[in-house]
């Protein structure tokens, strides 16, 4: 049984080769991942949505953030060559496992177009598993003029929600999350929180934050059986 997760963002901006001129501006989101996913046992299975549609990715394998800017190279485990094509919560996760010092079991990426019912779905099947589920996804690209698309005052509001949902281990509404607000948003993170939300519960919150540097909102919570 899954006895504890982790929601965490998976920005290029987590490692600090990436942002060397934003290190310290982007030190607090950073930290705070690296905390929530510290919490969960291992080994790790990783839930994240991904554009190129539904794929697991198992060790042994690695991968670079040559894509992004510096050569930082990775490891879900094994010694696998680097595999410069890894999508980007796949990296994220192998750089997040390095710095937790924990196995990963597997990457399960979902389409960003699931349903709450295939996310549900999902979740159910992910319920027997004995690991710690992380959850990657990020929440709107559209806080302010700083970010990566245009300021959309709707931003606010439903980061702010996805917030107190996350805080209240609320399952049930972040199924009511609307999927074609989330995706105008930008927040791809939608799908992902919603597989969370269908491992059967009871559960609740141990720690929730949230963070918007660069106009990009960042979800960081801890889930655990009370």
């Amino acid at each position: 049984m899954i006895t504890r997760a982790a929601v965490v963002p998976h920005p290029p901006l987590l490692v600090p080769e990436l942002v060397a001129g934003a290190a310290a501006e982007t030190a607090p989101v950073r930290a705070a991942t690296v905390a929530a996913a510290g919490k969960l046992p291992g080994p790790w299975i990783a839930v994240a949505v991904d554009a190129g549609g539904r794929a697991t990715y198992r060790p042994p394998l690695s991968g670079t953030f040559l894509g992004y800017g510096v050569d930082v190279p990775v490891t879900l485990g094994g010694d696998a060559p680097a595999d410069p094509r890894l999508p980007l919560p796949v990296l994220v996760t192998a750089w997040l496992r390095e710095r937790c010092a924990v196995e990963v079991s597997r990457v399960e990426l979902v389409p960003p177009g699931w349903s709450a019912a295939d996310c549900v779905s999902f979740g159910r099947q992910l319920a027997d598993e004995e690991c710690g589920l992380l959850v990657l996804g990020d929440g709107s690209t559209r806080h302010g003029p700083r970010s990566p698309g245009s300021d959309d005052g709707r931003s606010g509001p439903f980061d702010e929600h996805v917030h107190r949902l996350l805080a209240a281990a609320d399952t049930a509404g972040l199924l009511a999350l609307d999927p074609g607000l989330a995706r105008e948003l930008g927040a791809q993170g939608r799908a992902a929180w919603q597989v969370l939300a269908g491992v059967p519960g009871p559960w609740r919150c141990a720690s929730a934050e949230f963070f918007a540097p660069f106009g990009v909102g960042y979800h960081v919570a801890v889930w655990e059986r009370p």
